[in-house]
C-alpha cells in the first residue's frame, strides 16, 4: 500500500510496585472505565487484526501513483503481420450505449475484423436511446487519425464499396446477425465467418459487450488498447475544448475529478429509492419497469451490501474524512441530479468550489450539447486530465471504468474508489446517531482501496478498467513476456506493411500481364 502515514502505538511501563489493595483498586477502576466505554462505545469497523495506518496523506494523493517500474506500452512485442490486401469480406456493426460503451464497442469491433481477416467498415454508433444524440462516428472522433493509427493492424473504409461489372453497378448487402453476448472467438472464426464468405460482408446488431473480455492472447489484448487510447481521439473542437476547460481549472492550482452518479436510471437500476418522496419513488419504480428486468429489491439489503448509488453528502463525507478541505476545487461530470438541490446542498457545505463544464466554459457549443455526447465527450477528457479522478459508482458504469482503465494507462494517476460495500456499515452507524469514530472508520476502509497504481486484474473488473499486464512493459525484468519491445517497432511494422504494399503491385501487375497475354 502506497501514501500511507504508519503509526505505533508505544505504551508507557509502570513505576515502582504498590500494596495488594492499591492494584485491586486499580483493577476495579479499570474494569469500571471498559464496562463504561462498552455502553457508549463508537462505530469501530472489524480490522481481523490488522494493522492498518490511520492517516492520509492528501499531498501524495495529488500525485501519480507509484508505477512500481511499469510504463503503458500496446504495441506489438511478437510476430504482426500486417493486414492482407484480400480479406475475407466486410464487417459492419451497430455499436448500441452511450460515449463509453460505444467506446468499447468500437475497441471490439476492431479486434473482431483482425480476427476474421475482415475489412472493418467504420463503425455506426446509434442514435442514443437516452441522449437522443445522433453525432455518429464522423461527429465525435477524428475519422482519418483512426484509420491512420490501425493501418498495421485492420483495413478500414467508411463504407462498403460498390462492385462495378460487365457494365453494372452491384451493392453488397450485409447479412445482419445477432452475436451471443460475451461471445467467444470461435463463434467469430465459424458462425460469423462462415456468413462472411457467403455474402461477402455481415452486420453485427447489437454489437455492446459482443466479444469476450478475458482473452487468452496478449497480442490481441494490446490491440484493444491501441484502439482506445491511441487510435480513438476525439474531433479537434472537442480537445480543444476539453484542454481550454482543464486550463482554467488548473490555473488555481489542483483539481479533482468527481462522477456523480446519482441520476435517475442508476438509481432505478439499484433499486434504491427509500430515501425519495413518494412522488419521486414513482418515478423511479416507473423507469425501472420500463427499462430493467423485474426484480424484488428491497432498499435496506441492498444499502447494506453498497449496491446503492452514494449520495452526494456521502461523497463529500468520505473526502473530508480523508482530509480534504473545503478550499479543493472539484469538477463535477453528471448528467442530471435526481432528486433536485436537496441532496446537493450538505456537499455543497463541505465543499463549495464545485464546477461543471458549463459553468468553466459558458461556450454556445455546450450550451446546445451539454446532454449530449459532445457534453459527455468533454466531461470524459477532463476527468481524465484531472489531478484526482473520483467515481462514486464505479460498477456498472461505463464511463467510470473506461476512464479508470485510461488514466491507469495514462500514467497511474491517482483515482479514489470508494469501497461502497466496506463504509455501508460505518453510513448506516452514522444515521443511527453513532457518529463518534465516524472519520477514522472511513480512513479505515479507504486505506485499504487502490489509488491508481498496478494491480492484478481480479473479476468483476473489467479488462477496460484494469489493462495490466496486458498492456504494459517493464525496462528491467526477468520476465520475457513483461519486457517493454524494442524501440524501433513502429518503424518495423512500417516495413512489413510497406514490403506487403510492393508484393501486391508486383503481383498485381503480373496478373495484368497474364490477362493480356491471355488474349
Amino acid at each position: 500500500m502506497r501514501r500511507l502515514g504508519h503509526h505505533r502505538q508505544h505504551g508507557k511501563q509502570g513505576g515502582g510496585g504498590g500494596g495488594l489493595l492499591a492494584k485491586l483498586s486499580i483493577a476495579v477502576l479499570f474494569l469500571l472505565i471498559c464496562s463504561l466505554s462498552l455502553l457508549s462505545a463508537p462505530f469501530t469497523p472489524d480490522t481481523n487484526g490488522s494493522t492498518a495506518p490511520s492517516q492520509m496523506n492528501v499531498e501524495d494523493l495529488w500525485k501519480s501513483a507509484n508505477s512500481g517500474g511499469w510504463k503503458p506500452s500496446s504495441a506489438p512485442r511478437s510476430e504482426w503481420p500486417p493486414p492482407p490486401k484480400e480479406t475475407n469480406g466486410y464487417l459492419r456493426v451497430r455499436c448500441n450505449g452511450g460515449l463509453n460503451q460505444q467506446r468499447s464497442a468500437i475497441c471490439n469491433a476492431v479486434l473482431a475484423a483482425r480476427i476474421m481477416n475482415a475489412t472493418l467498415v467504420l463503425p455506426e454508433l446509434d442514435a442514443n436511446s437516452f441522449w437522443h444524440d445522433d453525432s455518429g462516428f464522423h461527429g465525435l472522433y477524428d475519422v482519418e487519425h483512426f484509420i491512420q493509427s490501425l493501418r498495421f493492424d485492420v483495413q478500414i473504409v467508411e463504407r462498403i464499396p460498390e462492385i462495378h461489372k460487365n457494365g453494372k453497378t452491384k451493392k453488397i448487402k450485409a447479412f445482419q446477425l445477432r452475436p451471443p453476448r460475451d461471445a467467444p472467438i470461435s463463434w467469430y472464426t465459424t458462425d460469423a465467418l462462415k456468413k462472411m464468405k457467403e455474402h461477402g460482408a455481415i452486420y453485427l446488431s447489437p454489437f455492446s459487450h459482443r466479444l469476450a473480455e478475458e482473452i487468452d492472447n496478449p497480442e490481441y489484448q494490446r490491440l484493444r488498447c491501441r484502439v482506445n487510447y491511441h487510435a480513438l481521439r476525439f474531433k479537434p473542437h472537442i480537445m480543444k475544448l476539453s484542454e481550454s476547460i482543464v486550463d482554467k481549472l488548473r490555473a488555481q492550482g489542483h483539481f479533482m475529478a468527481i462522477h456523480l452518479r446519482f441520476e435517475m436510471d442508476m438509481l432505478s437500476f439499484a433499486g434504491c429509492f427509500d430515501i425519495f418522496t413518494p412522488a419521486e419513488q414513482k418515478i423511479l419504480k416507473k423507469y425501472r419497469k420500463e427499462n430493467f428486468a423485474d426484480k424484488t429489491l428491497i432498499y435496506k439489503e441492498r444499502r447494506a451490501i453498497g449496491k446503492c448509488p452514494l449520495t452526494p453528502e456521502e461523497v463529500g463525507l468520505i473526502l473530508r474524512a480523508m482530509g480534504f478541505n473545503n478550499s479543493t476545487r472539484i469538477y463535477l461530470a453528471a448528467g442530471e441530479l435526481f432528486g433536485g438541490e436537496r441532496f446537493m446542498t450538505p456537499f455543497r457545505a463541505l465543499f463549495p468550489r464545485l464546477e461543471n463544464h458549463s459553468s468553466v466554459d459558458a461556450s454556445e457549443e455546450l450550451a446546445t450539447n451539454s446532454q449530449g455526447l459532445t457534453g459527455s465527450a468533454v466531461d470524459y477528457m477532463v476527468c481524465l486530465l484531472a489531478d484526482i479522478f473520483m467515481p462514486t459508482y464505479d460498477g456498472p458504469s461505463n464511463f467510470a471504468n473506461n476512464l479508470l482503465g485510461h488514466r491507469l494507462y495514462y500514467g497511474f494517476r491517482t483515482n479514489i474508489r470508494p469501497d461502497r460495500k466496506g463504509l455501508a456499515p460505518v453510513f448506516i452507524a452514522r444515521e443511527n446517531r453513532r457518529t463518534a469514530g465516524f472519520e477514522e472508520a472511513v480512513r479505515h476502509v479507504m486505506l485499504k482501496t487502490n489509488f491508481g497504481g498496478p494491480h492484478k486484474r481480479i473479476s468483476p473488473e473489467s479488462f477496460y478498467t484494469n489493462s495490466w499486464p496486458e498492456c504494459f512493459c517493464q525496462m528491467e525484468t526477468q520476465n520475457p513476456a513483461h519486457k517493454c519491445p524494442s524501440e524501433n517497432v513502429m518503424q518495423n511494422l512500417h516495413s512489413q506493411l510497406v514490403t506487403e504494399n510492393i508484393n501486391r503491385e508486383q503481383h498485381n501487375r503480373s496478373d495484368s500481364t497474364v490477362s493480356l497475354a491471355e488474349r
